[in-house]
C-alpha cells in the first residue's frame, strides 16, 4: 500500500511518499480501506519528533480516518465487511489501509461526506473527554475556549451550546473570531488585540469562567487562573506555549480551582470504547439532526501530506485539515 513516513525528525518536508505493507489484523480488529484522513497537531509533534507512537503502534502518522472495512478479526463483530466507519486509531491514518480496535470504530453519521466523517474522531472523542467528562461541563455554565477557531476549538463551541453552556473563545484574528461566533460562541476575544482576561471578567460580570478548555500553556497557566471563576477548572490538552512556565498558585488556592489535563493516544482500548459509546448516544443523533457539523477548512490529496503540515503549522486554518486517500 501507499502511506506517508516521517524519513527523520524535521519539518514538513520530511514527510514522504513510501510503499509499506498492508497491516496485519487479529480478533477485536477490523482492517480498512481509508477514504479520508485527518491532520491534527500531534502528528506534526510526531514528524518534529517530540511525540513518539505508543509502543506496538504504527509509526505512520495519522489518528483518525474513515473508509470501508475490508476485513474483520473473529466472529463477533459488531461490523461487517463493506460498512462505512470512522475511526479513532493509534497511527497509520496517512495510508491506505489501517488496522482499528472495534470498540474505537464509530458508524458513519447519516447525512455526512466520508471527508465530513474522517474529521470526527480526533476532535470530538477529545473534546467529549476533556470538556464533559474530564471537565464535568454543565448546562449553565460557562466555557473559555482558547484556539476557538481549530478542529478542537470549532467541535468544543457546537457541543457545549447544544449542551446548554455559555461559550467564549480566543482566536488571532476578525476573520477567526467572527468564523466562531456564526458556529454559535456568544463572545470572541482576538487575543491580539485584546487582553483576554480582562475581556473575560467584563463578559462575565467578573464573576470568571467554570472551565476553561487550554491547548497553549507557556504564560497562559497564569492568566487562566485569573479567569478563572471561583471552583474553576482548567482542562489542559496540549502545550504550544511550551511544558514550563513560572506559575503564581496563589489563585489556585484561593479559588479553589482544579488544573487538569490529559492525552488521549496512548488510553487503553477500553477507556476509548466508552467514550466512543457516549459520542454514539448523546452527539451522533445531534449530527443527524443538523445541529452539529465538523467545520472543513481544506482537503489535501495524501501526495500532499507536507503541504497539509505546512498549512497546518502556519496557524491560517479555520477547523479541520484533511487528507484524501482513496476517493
Amino acid at each position: 500500500m501507499k502511506a506517508i513516513e516521517i524519513t527523520r525528525p524535521g519539518g514538513p518536508e520530511v514527510l514522504a511518499i513510501c510503499e509499506r505493507p498492508v497491516p496485519e489484523y487479529i480478533d477485536g480488529q477490523v482492517l480498512i480501506r481509508v477514504t479520508a484522513a485527518g491532520v491534527n497537531r500531534p502528528d506534526c509533534a510526531q514528524r518534529a519528533g517530540f511525540y513518539p507512537p505508543p509502543k506496538g503502534a504504527s509509526d505512520i502518522p495519522g489518528l483518525e480516518i474513515s473508509g470501508e472495512i475490508v476485513a474483520v478479526g473473529g466472529d463477533r463483530c459488531r461490523y461487517a465487511v463493506g460498512d462505512l466507519v470512522l475511526a479513532l486509531v493509534t497511527g497509520g491514518g496517512y495510508g491506505e489501509y489501517v488496522v482499528a480496535d472495534e470498540g474505537c470504530i464509530l458508524p458513519v453519521p447519516a447525512g455526512l461526506s466520508m471527508i465530513e466523517a474522517a474529521a470526527l474522531p480526533e476532535t470530538f472523542f477529545t473534546v467529549w473527554h476533556n470538556v464533559f467528562q474530564r471537565g464535568g461541563l454543565v448546562r449553565g455554565e460557562t466555557l473559555l475556549i482558547h484556539g476557538g477557531s481549530s478542529g478542537i476549538g470549532t467541535t468544543a463551541i457546537q457541543l457545549a451550546k447544544n449542551f446548554g453552556a455559555k461559550v467564549i473563545i480566543t482566536a488571532g484574528s476578525a476573520a477567526k473570531c467572527e468564523a466562531c461566533l456564526k458556529l454559535g460562541a456568544d463572545v470572541a476575544i482576538n487575543y491580539r488585540e485584546q487582553d483576554f482576561v480582562e475581556a473575560v471578567r467584563e463578559n462575565t460580570a467578573n464573576a470568571g469562567v467554570n472551565l476553561i478548555l487550554d491547548m497553549v500553556g507557556g504564560d497562559y497557566v497564569e492568566r487562566n487562573y485569573q479567569a478563572a471563576a471561583m471552583d474553576g477548572r482548567i482542562v489542559q490538552i496540549a502545550l504550544l506555549q511550551g511544558a514550563k512556565n513560572t506559575v503564581n498558585h496563589m489563585q489556585l488556592m484561593l479559588k479553589r480551582l482544579t488544573h487538569t489535563g490529559s492525552t488521549l493516544r496512548a488510553r487503553s482500548v477500553t477507556f476509548k470504547s466508552i467514550i466512543a459509546k457516549e459520542l454514539e448516544q448523546q452527539v451522533w443523533p445531534l449530527i443527524e439532526q443538523g445541529k452539529v457539523r465538523p467545520v472543513i477548512d481544506k482537503v489535501f490529496p495524501l501526495e500532499q501530506a507536507a503541504a497539509a503540515h505546512e498549512r497546518m503549522e502556519g496557524s491560517t486554518h479555520i477547523g479541520k485539515i484533511m487528507l484524501e486517500v482513496n476517493m
